[in-house]
C-alpha cells in the first residue's frame, strides 16, 4: 500500500518538473511578443485597416489558445467538460453575430 502511495507521488512530482517554470517563462515571453505585434500593428497606422483587422484577430486567436492551454491548462486531461463549454459558447456567439448582421442588414 505505502508503494502505491510512493508511485503516485512521483507521476506527481514528474510531472510538475516537466511543467516547470522553463515552460512558463516561455509561454508568458510568447504572451507578450503577440501583444507587441499587434500593439505595433495599430500603432504604426501605416498598415492598411483591413489587414491591421486580421492581424490582431489573429494574434487574439493565437493568445487565446496560448492562455488556455498553457495557464488554464486545458491541454491536460479531464477538462472535457470545460472544452465543451467553452465550444458552445464559441458556437453561440458567432450565431449571434451572423443573426445580428443579417437583422441589420434585412
Amino acid at each position: 500500500m505505502s508503494s502505491n502511495h510512493h508511485s503516485s507521488h512521483d507521476e506527481t512530482t514528474t510531472r510538475h518538473r516537466v511543467e516547470g517554470p522553463k515552460k512558463h517563462i516561455v509561454t508568458f515571453v510568447l504572451s507578450l511578443v503577440l501583444t507587441l505585434i499587434a500593439f505595433a500593428a495599430v500603432a504604426s497606422g501605416e498598415i492598411n485597416t483591413a489587414f491591421t483587422y486580421i492581424i490582431l484577430v489573429g494574434m487574439a486567436v493565437v493568445q487565446v489558445f496560448v492562455q488556455l492551454s498553457f495557464w488554464m491548462h486545458m491541454k491536460d486531461k479531464g477538462h472535457l467538460f470545460p472544452t465543451i463549454g467553452i465550444i458552445f459558447g464559441i458556437i453561440v456567439v458567432f450565431t449571434m453575430v451572423i443573426m445580428a448582421e443579417y437583422w441589420v442588414w434585412w
